[in-house]
């Protein structure tokens, strides 16, 4: 999951976007005022990986901790929206009719990753999402409560730029590691089955998925012969006590 991309920008593509409808109790409306909104993305077109693995972490995230809009999209070998353009209209969309103050922003991203960021590829086009690149879209939604949860190679290199008390940041590798699994029609990257699929679906809180997953990357990773990937965790002091997921 680590080849080197160089962005070039180019003409955003039709954005390709399917709508979960997160279950959701009337008899908790009062409990759950406080709304999540969820954005994924699956970014690098030509694996099928990336795109079933946005499709299921934003069903898991939704079906555990939202109670407002889902939207996901992802790039194909001929195409897609999940661009640098695309993902920016996206988190807008996103925010409109949110509680700046109040709401969390849920993203999701997954994709190739370099020490430069993450390879957006659709069709012909191919991009590189920066940390500041993302940072700026971050900022420009205005939303105070953000988690950002990134399956990439390298993706420790967002932390930085992303983490503080009102925005989480877990990523699947640190700064100097690729990840794993990342095979074309695999539902799921290494950390992706591990965070998303055993993890989140099982555990209340997000820090206490992210020990869980983890453990069970490392264990995996030491089985097959590679070098861990260290994913990390850091900022959100004040989000976390925010999501708790359903029973």
């Amino acid at each position: 999951m680590h080849p080197r991309w160089i962005g070039r920008f180019g003409a955003p593509l039709i954005a390709f976007v399917l709508t979960i409808a997160p279950s959701f109790s009337p008899a908790r409306a009062v409990e759950d005022a406080r709304r999540v909104s969820v954005v994924s993305c699956g970014l690098f077109g030509d694996q099928g990986v990336f795109r079933n693995e946005a499709i299921g972490a934003a069903r898991v995230v939704a079906g555990r901790f939202g109670s407002g809009p889902v939207n996901v999209q992802y790039n194909w070998k001929k195409g897609g929206g999940a661009t640098i353009e695309g993902l920016a209209r996206s988190l807008q969309a996103a925010a409109n009719g949110m509680d700046a103050e109040n709401d969390v922003l849920f993203l999701i991203l997954t994709s190739h990753g370099s020490p430069d960021g993450l390879a957006v590829k659709a069709g012909r086009l191919t991009q590189t999402l920066t940390p500041s690149n993302l940072a700026g879209m971050l900022a420009r939604t205005g939303m105070r409560y953000k988690v950002v949860v990134i399956s990439a190679c390298y993706s420790g290199v967002f932390i930085p730029r992303l983490a503080n008390p009102d925005t989480l940041v877990i990523s699947a590798a640190d700064a100097d590691h690729p990840s794993f699994g990342c095979r074309d029609k695999a539902k799921w990257t290494y950390f992706g089955n591990a965070f998303f699929n055993v993890a989140v679906r099982q555990a209340k809180r997000l820090k206490d998925a992210f020990v869980v997953a983890r453990s069970l990357v490392k264990r995996r990773e030491l089985r097959e012969h590679f070098e861990p990937s260290n994913p990390l965790m850091a900022g959100g002091e004040n989000v976390q006590p925010l999501l708790i997921a359903r029973p």
